[in-house]
C-alpha cells in the first residue's frame, strides 16, 4: 500500500535507502519503489506493470478499483524522474491482456509518451501480452541480450548467468519488532535476478513457494524487500516460510 501512497504524494528527495547489488558482474540499484537501475548502462528496469488490469476485469464483468493504471504510471514517472535513465526496459505483462494497450485511454497513453520522450523504450513481451504493444513509443521483443545480461519475462528452468526476469512476482516475509512484514522483493543470488511486480494491484508469490524451487542458490539468495522509503535486504535463511 505504501507504493499507492507514493502515487498521490511527492517523491522523497533522498533515495539513499536503495540497495546496491551485482548481477553477473553488472552493478544494479534496487529502488524502494520497485525499479532496478543499472547505472553503468543508464538503464531502468521494471516488470509486470499489468496496466489496464481493472479495465480487463471490467470487460469480464468483475469490478476492481479503477485507479490501477494511473497509480502505476505515477510511480513509474517518479522512478524515472529519480534516475533519469537513457533506456527503460519493461519485462513483460506490461498490460494485463492482449488488447490493453489498444484500448488504453489517451490520458495514460500521453503519460507514457511523455516519459519515453528522449529515451529508448523496450517492451518485453509477457504471457499476458504476447503480441506486444499498440501505438506506443518503443520496440517490442521477446527478450533482449545486452552487456552480459538477458532481459526476459519468464525465468528459465536452468540458471542462466545474467538473467533478469519477472513473471513470478516474488515476495518475502520476515519478523521485525514482534511484527510480521510481508513485502514484494527483488530476489537475487548474484547470478540471476527476479524482479518484483511493479503494478499496484498485482499479488506476490513467496520465495519459498514450490514455483521458485531450483531457480536460485539458496546459500547466496537475498530478498531485497520493498519498504516505505528503503530496501530491507534479508538472506533466504532468515525468511519465514
Amino acid at each position: 500500500m505504501h507504493r499507492i501512497a507514493h502515487a498521490i504524494s511527492a517523491l522523497p528527495d533522498n533515495p539513499a535507502q536503495s540497495a546496491r547489488i551485482v548481477v553477473n558482474g553488472v552493478i544494479g540499484v534496487c529502488d524502494p519503489l520497485g525499479g532496478l537501475y543499472l547505472p553503468d548502462l543508464g538503464t531502468l528496469v521494471v516488470s509486470d506493470l499489468h496496466l489496464e488490469k481493472g479495465s480487463a476485469f471490467a470487460r469480464r464483468g468483475m469490478m476492481l478499483p479503477p485507479y490501477d493504471t494511473l497509480a502505476t504510471l505515477r510511480i513509474l514517472d517518479a522512478v524515472i524522474s529519480r534516475h533519469n535513465p537513457k533506456t527503460v526496459i519493461s519485462l513483460g505483462d506490461n498490460f494485463h491482456d492482449r488488447v490493453g494497450s489498444a484500448l488504453m485511454p489517451e490520458l495514460f497513453r500521453g503519460m507514457i509518451e511523455t516519459m519515453a520522450r528522449g529515451r529508448e523504450w523496450i517492451w518485453i513481451n509477457g504471457n499476458h501480452d504476447p503480441d506486444g504493444t499498440t501505438a506506443l513509443p518503443g520496440a517490442s521483443m521477446d527478450e533482449l541480450i545486452h552487456c552480459g545480461l538477458i532481459f526476459r519475462h519468464e525465468p528459465g528452468l536452468n540458471a542462466t548467468a545474467g538473467e533478469i526476469a519477472g513473471h513470478l512476482h516474488p515476495s518475502a516475509t520476515v519478523r521485525r519488532r514482534e511484527k510480521y512484514m510481508r513485502r514484494a522483493c527483488f530476489a537475487t543470488d548474484g547470478r540471476r535476478l527476479i524482479m518484483p511486480a511493479f503494478g499496484v494491484t498485482t499479488g506476490g508469490l513467496d520465495l519459498r513457494h514450490q514455483a521458485m524451487r531450483g531457480l536460485f542458490d539458496h546459500q547466496s539468495l537475498i530478498a531485497h524487500m520493498l519498504g516505505r522509503d528503503r530496501i530491507y535486504s534479508v538472506r533466504f535463511a532468515n525468511l519465514l516460510g
